[in-house]
């Protein structure tokens, strides 16, 4: 199995924790500190996916449940109104993050935050973010905004401005529960809807028309 780069340090730490507590004698620490690798390769796995084939496609930036779609939200990094599609991440999901669209990334914004509840409403407006502005293929703007959580305390950017991104490619990730928020265009029709659960990279979330 694939594990993210940022996880080598953590399933290293406890599986180091649990052998060196298994050469001790210490059987307790030992089981506990295995269960905490297995999490953190759980956590940290990042699979292949299939990303699907189709002119004018958008696909899911993360792994999740959809909490909210809200039409007509304004945001400064878009010209018109938009609708907001947020999609939360448990730390039983994959937090690799994927890029919704083929294009160009125009900006890269870090804000620093706070750190309610991913799921919370607070989270969009307050939390600490991340903002990728991509302009796609048919001209239009997507923002990708990777949010952290009560428990997310590092956010990673794998992509920079001016750089070309492919739509599914591996964008970014969130460490231990978090939530992104997309924000598409008038011209894309959503096709999902607060309940689903979607798959970087795999799910379409919507399509122009």
């Amino acid at each position: 199995m694939r594990i993210a780069r940022e996880g080598y340090p953590f399933v290293g730490a406890a599986a180091g924790a649990a052998l060196i507590a298994g050469l001790g004698g210490w059987q307790g620490p030992a089981i506990v500190a295995l269960v905490l690798a297995g999490f953190f390769v759980n956590f940290f796995r990042d699979p292949e996916r299939r990303i699907p084939d189709g002119a004018g496609l958008v696909v899911s930036p993360a792994d999740g449940r959809v909490i909210d779609v809200e039409p007509d939200v304004r945001t400064a990094e878009l010209p018109g109104p938009a609708t907001r599609v947020s999609i939360f991440m448990s730390p039983l999901n994959v937090h690799v993050n994927r890029a919704p669209v083929a294009g160009t990334v125009l900006a890269v914004r870090y804000q620093p935050g706070k750190f309610h509840a991913a799921f919370s409403p607070k989270a969009s407006p307050d939390n600490e973010r991340n903002a990728i502005l991509i302009r796609d293929e048919r001209q239009e703007r997507i923002l990708m905004i990777q949010i952290a959580g009560a428990l997310a305390r590092r956010i990673v950017c794998y992509v920079r401005p001016e750089a070309p991104v492919e739509r599914g490619v591996r964008c970014g990730i969130i460490l231990f529960g978090s939530r992104v928020d997309l924000y598409l265009p008038r011209a894309v029709a959503v096709r999902v809807r607060s309940g689903d659960r979607l798959r970087a990279g795999e799910s379409v979330i919507g399509a122009y028309a």
